[in-house]
């Protein structure tokens, strides 16, 4: 007799694969609660880390369908971060980064009316990195593993006072390697120098995120922050110009993908920040086998007309056959659109 299987339950089934072609079952790494890992104290939803448990943010946000997280960083006890040249760390072995993707009722008024979507946790094993999604009951009591991964139907005011209903996706095991991935390994993207140079507001007070990693004792080799850059927040428009926003929101929703030793690298399309060849970053660069995804236009990038631009196209595309990001999204980010309009606009010929 043969059975076929719905696809979450192939899903479910990957680990399993995982395990048979490499020799390795991830699930050993796994708690099958959010609350098994013992990260807060009390009310779990409260999120109120305990000791060995650090919060911390990114300048520049990863766009998930308007979803607000928030951050956290264990390492294990004694281990440190080693400071890379190229500003990112060397994680120990059983360092866990924790990250809640929820929903305020309104964006506008982002601390009310609040509801837990998921906890993914990237953890640091002796296999290498591995991402496991959790996702919250309805009662907002704990967060239950889901290596299907879940859809979750969701409501909320967007910050433009638009009532937006739609399907929210949890990820299942496999499609975390589709961001984290490089160089044939699965890495953390958020925890960079550049991004982790501003300040927190910590519980005792603000305080710039390098420096207080620093005092802790967490970063070993770390320069002086006055000498490491910083990439700006690109909702902020004191943080940077046009394009330097622009293109600190292109590198943290597109440069995981495309940049050397990613996915996109073959499309010869470079979008990290660091970038500085005009053709590499898209500028009268035409496609690379993008079939529809080209939108019959020409270059990704023609300055002075996003409408003329493959960029653009496919940033306001929602068709999974056209739309860039292709990953962690289903919405427009429509304030990002503009934001990238203006830099394109503002160029010159």
């Amino acid at each position: 007799m043969i059975t076929i299987l719905g696809k979450a339950h192939r899903l479910a089934f990957l680990p399993l694969l995982f395990s048979l072609l490499f020799g390795i079952n991830p699930l050993k790494y796994a708690k099958p609660k959010l609350s098994d890992y013992d990260f807060f104290r009390g009310r779990m939803a409260d999120h109120q880390p305990k000791e060995g448990v650090l919060p911390y943010d990114v300048s520049a946000q990863l766009f998930s369908d308007y979803a607000l997280k928030s951050r956290f960083i264990v390492l294990p006890s004694g281990e440190q971060l080693t400071y890379k040249p190229d500003g990112s760390f060397n994680f120990p072995v059983e360092s866990i980064l924790i990250k809640t993707f929820y929903y305020p009722g309104d964006l506008r008024i982002p601390k009310e009316n609040i509801r837990f979507m998921e906890t993914r946790l990237l953890i640091h094993t002796q296999d290498g990195w591995m991402g496991f999604p959790y996702v919250w009951n309805s009662e907002q009591t704990e967060a239950y593993l889901e290596i299907a991964g879940k859809r979750l139907n969701v409501s909320f005011i967007d910050p433009a006072g638009q009532s937006i209903n739609f399907e929210y996706s949890v990820p299942n095991f496999n499609q975390c390697k589709g961001c984290h991935v490089n160089q044939n390994r699965m890495i953390p993207i958020g925890p960079k120098v550049r991004l982790l140079n501003h300040d927190f507001d910590y519980d005792d007070g603000k305080m710039n995120q390098l420096v207080k990693w620093n005092m802790l004792d967490m970063i070993s080799g770390l320069p002086s922050v006055s000498s490491l850059p910083y990439t700006p927040d690109y909702n902020d428009l004191e943080s940077g110009s046009v394009e330097e926003r622009a293109r600190a929101l292109i590198d943290i929703n597109c440069a995981h993908c495309h940049r050397l030793g990613a996915p996109g690298e073959t499309s010869g399309l470079f979008l990290n920040i660091e970038e500085t060849d005009p053709t590499r970053l898209g500028i009268h660069k035409s496609p690379v086998a993008a079939g529809r995804g080209s939108g019959n236009l020409d270059y990704t990038i023609v300055p002075q007309y996003p409408d003329q631009s493959i960029m653009i196209y496919r940033m306001e595309s929602t068709d999974p056959g056209i739309m860039m990001p292709e990953l962690g999204r289903k919405l427009v980010h429509k304030e990002g659109v503009e934001l990238v309009k203006k830099w394109i606009q503002g160029m010159e010929k």
